[in-house]
């Protein structure tokens, strides 16, 4: 099976020279399907063989974050969820797929990038999934966001995009508003505790879940991390390069 080594993602918010939107036909020639396994199936995903925004093939990052998710499918029990970067649409779908989960895409605001979503939502079973387009930085579409989960794979490549990404992350999590009061201690503002029951790990309500696997300087991660704890963002590692970003109590 051929595994594509790139993939998602929002990553501009300058207005940048963009190609004329190309029409089925266009885009049929320049995108290619594969089968990718996940856990327990196998997804027909399309890709594009070239997309100037990265929003084009699966990063190695997906398949390790789904793996994860997998074993630790209790972090994503009652939580609404947004994708950001979500390229290909490939991750969300399997969530949604193999937990049923309330989940969003986001990306750069391309109608390229939906449709192909879309596509690939149709190619593997579901309906097209809510879907954002947003570059970070810029004004987010929804004034109230009432995502209490945002996750995101091998979205840390460009440095130059940190500040508007950290900007993103700000206003998703600091003006989270939850949709209802079904979910306990949504909206409270209340940190979980760091454990929950039977061991396992609860998350801080709303979190930031993010995980890659392509290799990027310790300098610039460490730029990341620090831009996000200069915002009065908390970073922890959970281990298998995973990590955790909420907002610290004031």
């Amino acid at each position: 099976m051929d595994i594509a080594l790139f993939s998602p993602s929002s990553l501009f918010v300058e207005d940048e020279d963009r190609s004329p939107e190309v029409d089925g036909g266009d885009s049929e020639r320049n995108c290619v399907e594969r089968s990718h396994a996940f856990p327990e199936m196998d997804l027909l995903i399309r890709e594009f063989s070239f997309h100037q925004l990265n929003a084009n093939l699966l990063w190695p990052g997906t398949f390790a974050f789904a793996k994860w998710l997998v074993q630790n499918h209790h972090y994503l029990e009652g939580r609404r969820i947004i994708e950001l970067g979500s390229g290909t649409g490939a991750l969300a779908i399997f969530l949604r797929k193999s937990f049923e989960v309330d989940i969003t895409t986001s990306d750069y605001d391309d109608m390229e990038i939906e449709e192909n979503i879309g596509y690939n939502c149709r190619a593997n079973g579901l309906a097209m999934l809510p879907h954002i387009r947003h570059s970070w930085g810029a004004l987010f579409p929804m004034p109230n966001p009432h995502w209490n989960l945002v996750i995101a794979s091998d979205i840390l490549l460009y440095v130059k995009q940190y500040a508007n990404l950290i900007k993103t992350l700000l206003f998703l999590l600091k003006s989270y508003k939850p949709k209802d009061c079904k979910t306990k201690l949504e909206g409270s503002g209340e940190q979980h505790p760091a454990s929950g029951s039977g061991g396992n790990r609860v998350l801080p309500e709303p979190a930031f879940l993010m995980s890659w696997r392509r290799r990027i300087g310790k300098e610039d991660e460490a730029i990341f991390f620090s831009g996000c704890e200069d915002a009065g963002l908390k970073v922890e590692h959970l281990g298998s390069r995973i990590y955790c970003i909420s907002p610290i109590n004031t």
